[in-house]
């Protein structure tokens, strides 16, 4: 990736992160628990939420761990703006969820991006939804910790990085077939 690649990834990374953050805010303030089927019920930014899990990984790795720690602090100024009642739960749940994510996702880097998003996620998605829920003044119960970890981590987690990922292969494949005609 040249460096004009890596400079458009991290701002399209950061706006996007941003705006997942907000997004998830604003949709819980306006919506708040919404059911999401099988007797789950999430807040209605779950998955807005999820998408931030991801979009902070990919922040990381392309501009670092400041940016991600500038991010949420954006995200947090700019709920204040359109959900001031979650902007103090929210902050505090990303800042948890961001040191439980770099605790695993750093160390996992080098090993490969899917091990590490998934693994992470998987810490930052419990981290966040819980710390979320309780300083929101959400209830703690199986339906909803249970509604908003499908959400994080089926939808927003597993289905984009097992895109990515087949997309990989497809790629490969296609240059193989391509190389070797």
């Amino acid at each position: 990736m040249t460096a004009h690649q890596r400079y458009a990834t991290a701002l399209t990374a950061a706006a996007g992160y941003i705006a997942a953050i907000v997004a998830a805010n604003w949709l819980t303030a306006h919506h708040g628990l919404v059911p999401v089927g099988f007797g789950l019920t999430a807040t209605a930014g779950t998955f807005a939420a999820g998408a931030a899990l991801l979009l902070r990984d990919l922040l990381q790795d392309t501009a670092g761990r400041a940016a991600v720690l500038t991010g949420i602090l954006a995200g947090a100024v700019l709920t204040c703006a359109t959900s001031p009642a979650l902007a103090v739960a929210s902050s505090t749940a990303f800042l948890l969820a961001e040191a439980a994510d770099m605790a695993v996702y750093t160390p996992l880097r080098e090993r490969g991006w899917a091990r590490a998003v998934l693994a992470s996620n998987t810490v930052g998605a419990g981290v966040d939804t819980v710390a979320f829920l309780w300083l929101a003044g959400f209830p703690l119960t199986a339906s909803a910790i249970g509604g908003q970890l499908a959400g994080k981590l089926a939808w927003a987690t597993a289905l984009p990085v097992a895109v990515v990922l087949i997309s990989r292969q497809v790629r490969r494949a296609v240059s193989r077939d391509t190389l070797g005609a």
